[in-house]
């Protein structure tokens, strides 16, 4: 990550953000008292989406410090605490000191052990969630976590177990479901919970683009747990696979528009159709899942990563009185067929990947409820459920899906450990394939 992907992020605290702030959510860690102390957070995993949270998370309140951090690359530990010193407000915000600085599998075990530490960011690949989770709950810090919280079922119920102890004591939980922050989305979701466009049928889901290039290559020496971790983006047991991974937001948001209600089923269909050879592992490049919920409404939803093709990602929402749209493009609008009742639209001028921090930090200050992991437990497993029903080609219900023995993910603590998948003799990977090993 170079300094020019940091400043693509936004970290630059905006006036506008704190003012969307403030109307739409509990008064923030900005107006916090005078007599208020330090908040010490650790960042583990320290690639672009750790790094960019770190800045957030410094961002959101003046009196918060990155204490200590924690990768399974010692040089990739250094590049982020870099940038962090160059982009942070103040760089004394990083006091990283050599002894809290924390490489290897054992790192996020070691900055739970930190007495000093208030609050954990977890940002390590997605199969590794649930066990980080659980061990920052076990620590006692807040925790600020990325998207998806799992990669199978039995982190999903982990977390969920490991949520309602954490509320039990007290600790406030930030999911990096950004857009439950969005002043748009809030907006739109508002007018349709309103009634503005009526009962809503039917709901269309898109996540289509051209590609996302995370490969690395396989270096001589290194175990095969070693390159699967470095590239984990295309192993199902890291990433959960492309749709789990990044359609986890549109999952998030359509769910947020069923006011959080569970899909009833689901049967959908994927494969690979570029994505091919070694250096692509496991995942498919293409979905087509649909849901039924107990309304008896209908969601449909598309993802796609194949160059050249069309890219677009959000939601089309169709109701018995009108249409409404959320885009990747932090665009919105609700067209009411109603002439009594105006239509609306506007473009997001807000961070929304700062204003999740803004209100993590402010409830931390203030000691106000905040605690989103169930929530976001449930939107990782209606995408889950999704993937299972394509590997699978089959019908899956929403009871089946939270009660699956479907355990991928572990946590290694040896790099000579197992990997749950080897290559064939070309060096390529058995992919999951309907009716036959899915």
């Amino acid at each position: 990550m170079n300094q020019d992907s940091v400043e693509r992020r936004q970290f630059v605290k905006q006036s506008a953000v704190l003012a969307a702030a403030a109307s739409a959510f509990p008064s923030g860690a900005h107006a916090q008292s005078e007599e208020s102390e330090k908040i010490r957070v650790a960042l583990i995993g320290c690639g672009g989406r750790g790094t960019g949270a770190a800045a957030q998370a410094l961002t959101a309140d003046d009196r918060t410090e990155l204490f200590a951090m924690a990768d399974i690359d010692s040089e990739q530990l250094v590049k982020s605490r870099e940038v962090l010193e160059k982009n942070v407000q103040s760089p004394e915000q990083v006091q990283v000191d050599p002894e809290r600085r924390f490489v290897g599998l054992d790192a996020f075990q070691k900055v739970m052990d930190t007495k000093e530490i208030d609050v954990v960011i977890l940002t390590t690949p997605p199969g590794f969630r649930p066990f980080h989770f659980e061990a920052a709950v076990n620590a006692g810090k807040h925790v600020f976590m990325e998207k998806p919280v799992a990669t199978d079922a039995a982190g999903v119920r982990r977390v969920i177990e490991n949520a309602k102890i954490s509320k039990e004591k007290g600790l406030k939980v930030g999911v990096g479901f950004n857009r439950r922050h969005s002043p748009i989305h809030h907006e739109v979701v508002s007018r349709i919970h309103n009634g503005d466009i009526g009962e809503i049928p039917l709901i269309q889901m898109f996540n289509c683009r051209a590609d996302v290039n995370k490969r690395k290559t396989r270096v001589e020496g290194e175990s095969e747990l070693q390159f699967q971790v470095k590239n984990w983006y295309y192993f199902t047991w890291l990433s959960g696979d492309f749709m789990v991974e990044q359609s986890c937001h549109e999952f998030d948001v359509v769910r947020w528009i069923k006011n959080d209600a569970f899909p009833v089923s689901c049967q959908g269909q994927g494969g690979r159709l570029v994505r091919k050879g070694p250096m692509n592992g496991q995942i498919y490049d293409h979905y087509s899942v649909d849901y039924e919920f107990p309304d008896g409404s209908i969601i449909t939803t598309q993802h796609r990563h194949i160059p050249k093709t069309w890219s677009w990602f959000g939601e089309k929402i169709f109701g018995t009185a009108g249409t409404a749209e959320l885009s990747f493009k932090r665009a919105g609008f609700v067209q009411p067929t109603d002439p009594s009742k105006k239509p609306w639209g506007g473009t997001e001028k807000e961070n929304s990947y700062q204003l999740e921090h803004d209100h993590l930090f402010a409830a931390i200050r203030n000691g106000t409820e905040f605690n989103e992991a169930e929530r976001a437990a449930h939107s990782t497993m209606f995408a889950l459920m999704g993937r299972m029903a394509s590997y699978s080609g089959k019908v899956v219900t929403w009871e089946e899906a939270m009660k699956a023995d479907e355990e991928i993910a572990f946590n290694p603590t040896s790099w000579d450990d197992e990997a749950p998948f080897y290559p064939d003799e070309n060096g390529e990977y058995e992919t999951f394939l309907p009716g036959v090993n899915g």
